[in-house]
Formats: C-alpha cells, structure tokens, sequence
C-alpha cells in the first residue's frame, strides 16, 4: 500500500498532476483543494495517497490534507459514490463545509455539484451523517500558487479544469465568465478555478 509519495512536482493539468519520484514519473488524480497548495513546476511536493488497484488500471488518488484523504476514503464507501464523484465533492467545497452541510441536511446545497441528483444527494447526507460525528469543522487557509499566464490561457485552462471535475462546458463557461466580470484583474487559472467553483456551491 503506498501511504505517501515525496517527489518534483513536474505538470499539472487538473484533476492530474505528474510528479517524478526517483526517475519514475507517477500521475495522480487530485481534487482542486490540494491544486490550490501545489508549489511551483520543480519543486519537492508531498501527498498522501490512496492507491486504487482495479483489473484494468492502477490509479492514484493524492491530498495534500491527510483529512481529504480521509474523507475522499468516507465518501467512496457510500453507495453510487465513485472516485470521480468523490474528488469533484471536494473540488467543489472544503471539508469543513461539506460538514456543515451534512449536519443541516442540506440537500439544495449537495446537488450543485456535478453528477449529484438529489436521491444520491440524500443517501450522501444520510449515510455520512454519522461518519463526521466525530469531525470538526475547520478553517483552511488557501495558498495562492505565484504563476502567471495569460487571460485567454488562464480561462481556457480553468474552463478545462472544471470539466475535467465532471462540470458541463456551459456550466463551467458561464461561472467563469461570471466570477471574471466580478474580478477583470485575475491574471491566475487556479484562483479563477477556485473562485468559480465556490460560486457554484
């Protein structure tokens, strides 16, 4: 079982990132809150990982927060909940709000994000409500990652972002064009990733 991996962070392209381990190169699927503190091309990372071992494909799932993983692993237990579904859950909102939204039975909140209907948004709420018994909310400070593009690459790369984590071109187009009219002077794909996601929640 690989726990954690310690490596150069040498691509990103979310939900993937590829990063070289001993002169091994490993790509790992990850949600947009462990993008968020992902240093710079080149730099040491380490993630903690869950390793899927399937007949058809090896996958590794990496969390920059050891309570993502933990979390990513509560909700792929729950039934109709697959990886993908897992990681845009927490593209979409920190831990500590999906908490909140369990615990007021939220349902509206639960079915923004995407492949959610409102049946797998109950059976979420119900069958997570007594795993987080035990969690605390908590506040993450998010790190912005200091590289820059340009605004037609840094709309492109968010809009590719976004369907990646399971979002409709329209839906993604519109949020993003939406949070750039709010805010003309983003000049970085992950904060406008970032920013559009939240304001679909």
């Amino acid at each position: 079982m690989i726990a954690q991996i310690k490596g150069k962070l040498i691509g990103k392209n979310p939900p993937e990132i590829l990063v070289e381990v001993g002169g091994l190169t490993y790509e790992i699927q990850v949600p947009m809150s462990t993008v968020y503190h992902l240093p710079e091309l080149g730099k040491s990372i380490r993630l903690h990982i869950h390793f899927v071992v399937r007949e058809d494909a090896q996958i590794l799932y990496g969390f920059y927060d050891a309570k993502d993983k933990e979390m990513f692993r509560s909700l792929i237990r729950v039934n109709g909940v697959g990886p993908k579904m897992a990681l845009g859950i927490l593209s979409g909102m920190g831990v500590d709000d999906f908490v909140r939204i369990v615990r007021n039975d939220d349902v509206g909140a639960m079915v923004k994000m995407p492949g959610i209907g409102k049946k797998t948004a109950e059976r979420l709420i119900i069958e997570m409500r007594d795993k987080l018994s035990g969690w605390e909310d908590v506040d993450k400070a998010i790190e912005t990652v200091d590289w820059r593009s340009s605004p037609s690459r840094v709309t492109k790369d968010a809009e590719i972002a976004m369907v990646n984590l399971g979002y409709k071109p329209q839906q993604a187009a519109q949020a993003i064009a939406q949070v750039l009219r709010n805010n003309p002077e983003i000049t970085d794909s992950e904060q406008l990733i970032r920013l559009s996601l939240k304001s679909m929640v």
